[in-house]
């Protein structure tokens, strides 16, 4: 039996990805491996989205040239957006590299470990999803469900749309399809993937085409799936029908993770995000209104071309006001190919770094305070697997996206009620409640 070894950067697009790679080749009767040494195929699954991933993936791969160099036979793979980004000359760069390929060509891999050919392969043209393709799941009670593909969005930082082309969204009744089937293999928390999930549908055939809103409430009436959660809306299309549906779905989970990027209308501009920030407010406005325990987390981008200390300021302004329970913070770093990379101003990185370090220090600060509101209840608690920091307790994630430590003997898979005794910016931490019921 042949063995492969996957290694996945980047964001949970390509988790999804990488966990259809791996089904595939255990279809074709290949075998997981947890060390790249032990592997006739090593794979790397690659982003192209900020700087530091890509320079992440180039140290591992020196390691595999290296490995390559001990045993000829052994197949390096290089998959995703990186891979994407640079077709033209990944083999000129990196000769021991036997296929490469994009997003939309995974099912390729399978077709050149399958042929007899012994000369380089590359594979970027868009061809299916990879939502087509069996999947070996990380967890067996969580799954992915890819809804479309690429982006039609023009922002001016980002390289999404020419690796992963133009949105395309998968049929609703195709998705609704694989979602039963998840749910008969025991998944209970599905979390539905696009670059920009709520303007999916608007390129299906007028027959088939349904609102993103529909989607989540033909999901949610699916029996067996207890928990959706949906990456990445944008909020230029977060409008009242989906937050309605945060309020009325029973399996919906009260998280939005809703990018606000720059809390600077004249950022916004330059970053072509067709919002600014009082429209973005407003979102923020609604959402507390009509769901108003619901977790709420963003992206930030500091040092974009331009930026000023006024403009960061009101970046500083809008974290305060809207009071994130979590963000992912950037530095910009450019990206060739996009308008961003070419502006004047381009920003200091000691500037950067010590703008990020100020606005670390807030989104935390807010995050602590926003986590205090569950100190005292009781919340129900997907439970994942040991804690991370202390192998003897569990940890799993409330409905609200939030990580949760705590005593208890449920296993993996279970949801239970957990009492929370403390609350930091970023975990929960408590004891489970032993209720009938809970978890059956």
């Amino acid at each position: 039996m042949k063995r492969f070894h996957v290694t996945t950067f980047g964001c949970q697009m390509n988790e999804h990805d990488s966990e259809r790679m791996k089904g595939m080749l255990t279809s074709l009767g290949y075998e997981e491996v947890e060390r790249r040494e032990q592997a006739d195929l090593i794979l790397f699954n690659t982003c192209s989205i900020r700087e530091n991933a890509d320079n992440r993936f180039i140290s591992h791969l020196g390691e595999a040239k290296r490995l390559k160099g001990e045993d000829p036979a052994r197949v390096v793979g290089v998959g995703g957006c990186w891979a994407q980004s640079v077709k033209e000359e990944v083999f000129r760069r990196f000769p021991f590299v036997d296929v490469a390929f994009g997003p939309g060509q995974i099912h390729r891999l399978a077709e050149f470990l399958n042929s007899d050919s012994i000369t380089a392969q590359g594979y970027f043209e868009f061809e299916e999803f990879a939502g087509d393709l069996p999947a070996n799941r990380a967890r067996p009670f969580q799954g992915w469900l890819q809804i479309s593909q690429g982006c039609n969005c023009v922002c001016t930082y980002c390289i999404v749309p020419s690796t992963r082309g133009r949105e395309q969204s998968r049929d609703p009744s195709l998705l609704v399809e694989e979602v039963e089937r998840l749910a008969a293999d025991g998944v209970r928390e599905v979390t539905l993937l696009g670059q920009n999930v709520n303007s999916y549908g608007r390129d299906l055939p007028s027959a088939s085409r349904i609102r993103f809103s529909d989607l989540l409430r033909r999901i949610d009436s699916v029996e067996g799936i207890e928990r959706i959660r949906y990456t990445s809306p944008h909020p230029k299309d977060m409008r009242e029908d989906v937050i309605e549906a945060h309020a009325e779905l029973p399996a919906l989970c009260e998280h939005i993770h809703l990018p606000l990027q720059s809390g600077s209308s004249t950022i916004l501009k330059k970053m072509r995000r067709t919002y600014d920030r009082e429209r973005y407010l407003d979102r923020v406005a609604m959402i507390r209104e009509r769901i108003p325990d619901c977790g709420l987390t963003t992206d930030i981008i500091v040092g974009f071309p331009g930026e000023t200390d006024r403009d960061f300021r009101q970046t500083l302004e809008v974290v305060d006001r809207v009071g994130y329970d979590g963000a992912f913070t950037f530095g910009y770093s450019p990206r060739r190919g996009t308008a961003a990379a070419d502006m004047d101003g381009q920003v200091p990185h000691p500037v950067k770094k010590e703008r990020m370090a100020e606005l670390v220090d807030l989104v935390q600060e807010r995050a602590r305070e926003r986590a205090q509101r569950f100190v005292g209840r009781s919340m129900e608690v997907l439970v994942e697997g040991p804690s991370r920091s202390d192998p003897t307790r569990l940890r799993g994630r409330s409905r609200h996206n939030k990580a949760v430590n705590f005593e208890g003997a449920a296993e993996p898979g279970k949801l239970v009620e957990v009492e929370i005794e403390a609350a930091t910016s970023q975990t929960l931490s408590g004891n489970e409640r032993l209720l009938s019921g809970i978890g059956a």
